[in-house]
């Protein structure tokens, strides 16, 4: 599969989904917190630099994860564009998309109409020294509120990067995933133009919500 970026007809958000991204104010609560809620301990991915974050990851099944991310106490500047920095208790914030092409996916965005960032290197070292590189791109919107951004960012994973949920903790599996927005038609549209189908609920504000099955049954985070 190509990516969301190809599809005629849009790929299901499920689908579509590279992983998730759990905001919180520390990361070793966030692990905590999972490990509590649904069995399965987070691993330690590391540290991005120049944006103030780390992380660490859960595998969902298939090509896809969970990233717990947090601010990183190494790092004097913050720059991740969510701040997740007094967040007490985890909560989704955003989505990455997958895609194998993302100068498609760019090229569809900008076809559309749309204004964009990226594509744009990134890369992030393990914990055993190994690099993971990556490049993502998104799309300007209006549709970010609360600390929660509906609309998802793209990533191509390189071709030597071992993809995370390839070796993080197993246990999880991602069964659904649903958006809710005040402006629902208007974010069910600019996914659309995205590629990606999705059926957004009307919500009093922006809301992610993950349905995952567990080693402690089903399991909602949002």
């Amino acid at each position: 599969m190509s990516g969301p970026g190809n599809a005629e007809r849009g790929v299901p958000a499920t689908s579509a989904v590279d992983h998730l991204l759990l905001g919180v104010g520390d990361l070793d609560h966030g692990i905590a917190w999972v490990e509590k809620t649904t069995g399965v301990k987070a691993v330690v991915g590391g540290s991005h630099p120049g944006v103030g974050t780390r992380n660490a990851l859960v595998s969902l099944g298939g090509r896809r994860y969970l990233e717990i991310i947090a601010p990183d106490p190494g790092q004097a500047d913050y720059k991740f564009r969510i701040d997740v920095r007094n967040l007490a208790d985890p909560r989704l914030i955003t989505w990455a998309a997958r895609t194998t092409d993302i100068h498609a996916v760019a090229k569809r965005a900008l076809d559309a109409g749309s204004e964009t960032f990226g594509p744009q290197e990134g890369s992030r070292a393990r914990p055993d020294g190994k690099l993971l590189r990556w490049k993502t791109f998104g799309v300007m919107n209006e549709f970010g509120a609360s600390g929660v951004e509906p609309i998802p960012f793209f990533i191509e994973w390189a071709p030597d990067s071992l993809h995370p949920s390839q070796d993080s903790p197993k246990g999880c599996e991602l069964r659904a995933f649903e958006i809710e927005h005040p402006s629902f038609a208007g974010v069910t549209a600019l996914l659309a133009k995205l590629g990606i189908q999705a059926k957004v609920k009307p919500g009093e504000r922006a809301r992610l919500t993950a349905t995952l099955r567990t080693p402690k049954g089903s399991v909602r985070l949002s």
